[in-house]
Order: structure tokens, then sequence, then C-alpha cells
């Protein structure tokens, strides 16, 4: 429990850095600049007590007292707007201190910002607590499960307080030295009035911002921008050994090494639609698309596939026509797919790019956008594409990992549509299956990133920053070099001044994920054993041995039609170009 605790208050210092926290940070800045000394302590503490007193209770009041938690929301957005009012209007400031003063000297400080500060910074604290919503990664997942269900133990106690400690002290250090650094510049002491009612607009601004829902849309807008943000908390959360403490504090039982992986390895081992367990919720979604959201609660009774995915993945895009024909063959008696898109890469992360996809291969179904992994961890799921079957009473009855099949899985939805008082039957309607089944040798995936990156021959070391590589004479089988300026970054490289990649490849198709750079479009020149692309063998993305790079995505580049060969592929960036992986048919 010790490392669990110490762990998790490390989560919460690093919080500071993550966007999810950035939407309050004007608030708390705004708050630093007037009132005493003791101002930031009380602004620290009040968000501390709020948000651990109702994330742990706001479920269980509810319950006896039904009403929208929408409205303590806006009582707090309302709470910061008047507390804005009263640093842009000092007028307005003493007139009301004027009105609360018979209610004793804490009124008076509150406003007029004489005194310690203290009573000031917790009533904004409070309201903050009420308005944040943090990264929530498996640690806080844990402790909200259990606030939902009203289930808190000492132990999920414990954890949200520690965690709140480690996000308090980078917050109380902010707000002390922002409010010392501004009263020890002698140059603006002049102009402190004017300083205190420009940030009380911040703050009134800021309330608007929260009122109308720009903060998520900021903090969304964030994760695209930086979104190794959310992969690094979720990554430094989830730990082996924490993981396996967390689902002891679920269960309330002890948890034996692996067990937690027990719904994938029974998988492995299923040959029958057995029980595999309950199905995890679907939680932690950054946004929906074809829909408003739903839950597996509010599917109950219906038949749901579960589909993890990502659309650069070819993979995922060689099972869509299956996932698809299934929800048009089946969703007018009790089926429902519901798409998880877990991103791979960074590019993955953007709304707008996923919708593409959605368009490009006709998926009508519910897509949830699991940027941050809660989902996938939810289900301790590990591979794209994975297929969860739920039957009409919330459990998992069938899964399957990557590709093929599909007459298994249609079968097992069919039948689960009949114990669900369903009459159904198959409908023979399968495209041609794609799945690879010769035998013989083929060229693994190939990221090109310095964080997965093998097999690379390039004589220079990765630095991270621009760089010249050079491509030996020889490149064996499965190798590939850089040669030219490039950058080579965690889970890309960028093409730069005529940069060239060179593979010696073996496979049917090979495909690459690229995308253009800072102009927006670029062209790559195909060469395979040294001679421009011919067409008999271009991919479908290459036109005159050129390929057209206008968005992120997955590009077909060769296309043997049929047949498995070895050669040499030669790229040419003509302009700046990200490339992320290779992968092979």
């Amino acid at each position: 429990m010790l490392a669990l605790l110490f762990f998790t208050f490390l989560s919460g210092i690093v919080t500071i850095f993550a966007p999810c926290i950035w939407p309050i940070l004007p608030i708390i800045l705004s708050s630093s600049v007037s009132g005493g000394k003791r101002k930031p302590l009380g602004l620290v503490t009040g968000l501390a007590v709020s948000f651990i007193f109702f994330t742990l209770t706001l479920a269980t009041i509810v319950t006896f007292i039904p009403f929208d938690p929408e409205v303590l929301r806006y009582f707090a957005v309302a709470v910061i707007a008047f507390l804005g009012l009263v640093l842009a209007v000092p007028q307005f400031g003493d007139r009301l201190e004027v009105l609360v003063s018979r209610l004793g000297s804490f009124g008076g400080r509150f406003t007029s910002g004489r005194g310690d500060g203290f009573g000031g910074g917790l009533i904004t604290g409070a309201a903050l607590g009420l308005i944040w919503t943090p990264c929530a990664g498996p640690i806080l997942a844990a402790v909200a499960t259990l606030a939902a269900t009203r289930a808190v133990s000492l132990e999920a106690f414990l954890l949200i307080v520690v965690y709140v400690a480690g996000v308090s002290i980078p917050l109380y250090i902010l707000t002390l030295v922002g409010g010392k650094a501004l009263a020890k510049t002698r140059g603006l002491s002049l102009y402190t009035g004017t300083i205190q009612k420009v940030f009380g607009i911040i703050m009134i601004l800021s309330a608007l911002m929260i009122f109308f829902g720009y903060d998520k849309k900021l903090q969304t807008s964030l994760l695209e921008q930086f979104p190794d943000y959310g992969k690094f908390l979720n990554v430094f959360e989830s730990q082996a050994e924490k993981t396996g403490q967390l689902e002891t504090i679920r269960t309330g039982k002890e948890v034996a090494p692996g067990e937690r992986e027990s719904l994938v390895l029974d998988a492995m081992l299923q040959t029958k639609l057995e029980n595999l367990g309950v199905a995890p919720e679907i939680t932690g979604i950054n946004g929906w698309l074809n829909s408003d959201g739903t839950s597996l609660k509010a599917l109950r009774g219906k038949v749901v596939l579960i589909d993890f995915w990502t659309y650069s993945c070819i993979n995922c895009i060689r099972t869509l026509p299956y996932v698809t024909s299934w929800y048009e063959k089946y969703k007018d008696q009790g089926f429902v797919v519901i798409g998880v898109h877990t991103p791979e890469f960074a590019f993955e992360h953007k709304k707008e790019n996923v919708a593409e996809a959605l368009k490009k291969y006709n998926i009508q179904y519910p897509v949830a956008q699991d940027n941050d992994y809660a989902t996938w961890q939810a289900y301790n799921n590990r591979y794209w594409p994975a297929h969860y079957l739920i039957d009409a009473e919330g459990n998992v009855r069938r899964v399957h990992f990557g590709e093929g099949e599909y007459e298994e899985t249609e079968a097992a939805i069919v039948t689960l549509l009949k114990e669900a008082g369903k009459k159904v039957t198959i409908k023979k309607e399968y495209t041609q299956d794609e799945t690879p089944t010769r035998s013989g040798i083929r060229t693994p995936e190939t990221y090109l990133g310095s964080d997965r990156g093998e097999r690379l021959v390039s004589q220079e070391k990765i630095t991270g920053s621009r760089q010249i590589f050079t491509a030996p004479l020889n490149i064996k089988a499965h190798e590939y070099a850089f040669e030219g300026e490039w950058q080579v970054e965690d889970e890309r490289a960028m093409a730069l001044s005529q940069g060239k990649l060179q593979l010696r490849f073996q496979g049917e198709k090979v495909f690459l994920v690229m995308s253009p750079g800072s102009t927006g479009s670029s062209k790559v020149q195909v060469y395979l054993n040294d001679k421009m692309l011919s067409v008999d063998v271009s991919g479908k993305d290459v036109s005159g041995g050129v390929i057209e790079v206008n968005e992120d995505r997955l590009y077909e580049i060769i296309d043997f039609k049929g047949q498995s060969k070895e050669g040499l592929l030669r790229l040419e960036f003509l302009n700046e170009t990200a490339v992320y992986a290779f992968t092979f048919a």
C-alpha cells in the first residue's frame, strides 16, 4: 500500500504539467494577485477539500437528495464570476463590504482583500474544486468507481487525499511565487489597481468559458496538440505493481499476480461461448461520434460488440467491412456496435481525423474517442483490433484479437441474439477475407520513431534533433535506412531537406502511415529496385510513381497482386513529411 500511495502522490505532482489543469490556471493566477499573504494557502486548501468531499460523496448526496449535479457547477461558476467582479470593479467591492460588514470580519476581508486573505482564497478554491476535472488515470478511476457505487473504503480515501496533496504542492508554489513576483516588481507597484482589474476581467472571462463548456474544448485541444501528456500520465500510473493493488482496492479482496489479466487469458483459451465475466463499463471517453454518448448499462438487453480500433492500423481497416456489415444486418434485431477508437499515433487523437475515417469506411455506429486509454485499460486490452462480444445481461461471451474468424464471430452474434429472445439467422453476405494466411517470410511491422524503431542500419546515432543520415551500400532483408536530413522523434521520423528512406522488404503489399508537413501537403517519389515504381505494381495511393500526402493516414504504396516478393523500396521526399510505421500483407 505504501508503494501505491507513493506513486499516487507523484501522479498528483506531475498533473501540474497536464492539460487538464490548464483551464483553471488563469483563475488561480488571478486570485494570487490580490489579498493577503495566506490567500494562496486558502485557495489550495479550498480546492483540495472541495474536490475530495464532492468526489467521494456526490453520488451518495444525489441518491438521497435528487438534483442535477450540474447545478453545483453553475453555482461555482457564479462564485468565480462574482469574485472577478469584485476585483474588476473596486467600487462594487467597497459597497459589498459595507453590506456584509455586520456579518463579521471574514466577509469584509474576503471582499476587500484586507487581512490575511485566507477566507477569500478558501472560497475561490472551493469553487474550483467543483469545476476541476483532473486527468483520470487508473488511480482516480478506481476511486471514482468506488464513489459512484458508494463503496468508498479507507484505502480509496487515502488515495484521493494523497493524490490531491500531490496536486496542491505545485499549485501552492505557483500561486505563492506569482503573488510575490508581482509584489516585488517595483515598476508595477504604481499599477497594482489596474493589474487587479485586468485579472478580475480574466476571472470573469474564465467563468464564462467554463459556463459555456469551452474549458473542455480547450482541454481537448491541448491534448490534441500535446497528446504525449495524456499518454505519459496514463503509463505512469499503470505499472504492474500498482495495477494489482488498485484491483485489490476495487474488489475488496486480494488479487493474485496475473489474475487481473484473466479476461485476456481466458479469451485466448476460449473454445465456446463461455461467460468470461461482467463487461467493464465504457469510461474516460474524450468525445463521441455518431452519438451523444452511451453506456453498457443503458444498452442492457441488447447484444453489444466492443471494437477497439485505430484508423491508421491496416489490420483494423481490414476488419471494418465485416463489423459494419454485422451492424447493418442486425441493428434492428437488438445488436449494437460501439467502436472504441484508441489512438496509436499523435494525429489519431484529433476528432476531425477520426470523423473523416468514419466517412471513408462508412461507419454509422457510435464511436468513442478513448484518447487517454481509459476504456482500453478497463478491459486490460493489448491489441488492435480487438472484439469483445457482450450478451444481453452484460457479460463478455467472446473475445477475438486481430483479423479473421469472421464467420465464428457472426455465428456468436446470432447465438447471443437468440439467447435474448430474438429470431435471427445468419445472412451469408461476406466480403473477401483479406487476412494474410500465406506461410513463409514477411517483413514484420516496422516502426520508424526512436521509441520502437528496430533494424535501422544508418550509421549515425539518433539525436532527436535535425541531423544528416547516410545509408550503407548493402541493406539486408527487413532492414531500413535514413538518408539525407531527418529529425527522428519518439513515434515518428520527419523527412526534411530531400530526405530519403530505403527498406528491403518481403510481402505482397506495402503500406506506410504518413502525414504532411507544415504546408499541409507533400509529395513522395517511389522507386522499386532503383527504378520508378511501375503502374502494374503501384498501390492505390501512388500515381505516376508519386504519392500525394495531404492527410494523416495509412497509404498503400506497393501491390504485387497476390504474389509475395522481395524488393528494395526507396522513397524520396520532395517536401517535409512525417512517417510513422510500415505494415505489410
